[in-house]
């Protein structure tokens, strides 16, 4: 019977040791060499296993370092943020995050009131195309209708000469215009009133005029005038219509 072999690296080198004790010198000098090229195989990848798992943990700790570290530098910046809204906003250094986050949220909801109201106040120009067209409480003696206009839209070299052009053509005076312009944008403020000389078909298309609700013919006309094309445009395609034409 083969005796029972141990389990693991020490109990297969007691056996071999064992084993080896009773051959014979001849046979020990061909055979231990390779035996020997084993256990130093054996006890390299050992050590190799070893340098693996010490290189893993090396990582992890350092991994896990840098982890701490980048939590600790996000917190002192969220602590410093806080520290500086309680100063802005004039808190108690003790104020927790959620009553000094309401206050936040209060106090932007004030700045951005206050900044619709001085836009409002100063008629600085908006982002969007927009025309307001309203009848005016003001009476005036001699004049029919009086309308409140304004408008916003991109700015243009011809703007004001067409809308002169187009106001004259409705047969509209200006009692009262407000410009304002901004990054290449611009609002105009009018006080209009429609003028007393007029011929029997002009009186009779005014009355027409005045008919339609809140001055619609006014918007249609400042509408046109807002959706004009820019004059490099209109020269460009003044051009691709030649060039077709030829």
């Amino acid at each position: 019977m083969f005796p029972t072999m141990p389990a693991g690296r020490a109990g297969r080198s007691d056996l071999q040791a064992e084993m080896l004790s009773g051959l014979p010198e001849y046979f020990m000098a061909s055979f231990y060499p390779h035996m020997e090229m084993e256990m130093e195989m054996e006890t390299e990848m050992a050590m190799r296993d070893e340098a693996v798992d010490a290189t893993r943990m090396d990582r992890a700790l350092v991994a896990s370092r840098n982890h701490r570290e980048a939590e600790r530098r996000r917190r002192e910046r969220i602590k410093s943020h806080l520290d500086r809204l309680r100063t802005i906003l004039a808190c108690d250094p003790k104020t927790d995050k959620a009553s000094l986050l309401a206050k936040v949220v209060e106090r932007m909801k004030d700045l951005k009131q206050r900044a619709e109201e001085i836009t409002e106040a100063q008629c600085f120009p908006s982002e969007t195309d927009e025309i307001v067209v309203l009848p005016s409480s003001a009476s005036i003696s001699g004049q029919r209708s009086v309308f409140e206009a304004s408008f916003c839209c991109e700015d243009r070299s011809d703007l004001l000469p067409e809308l002169i052009d187009t106001l004259r053509s409705l047969r509209l005076k200006t009692l009262r215009a407000e410009i304002a312009t901004l990054g290449g944008r611009v609002r105009n403020v009018l006080i209009l009133a429609k003028e007393n000389e007029a011929s029997e078909e002009e009186e009779e298309e005014e009355e027409e005029e005045e008919d339609e609700p809140g001055g619609a013919f006014l918007r249609d006309a400042l509408q046109a005038l807002v959706d004009r094309p820019h004059p490099a445009e209109r020269c460009k395609r003044r051009r691709l219509v030649d060039q077709d034409s030829t």
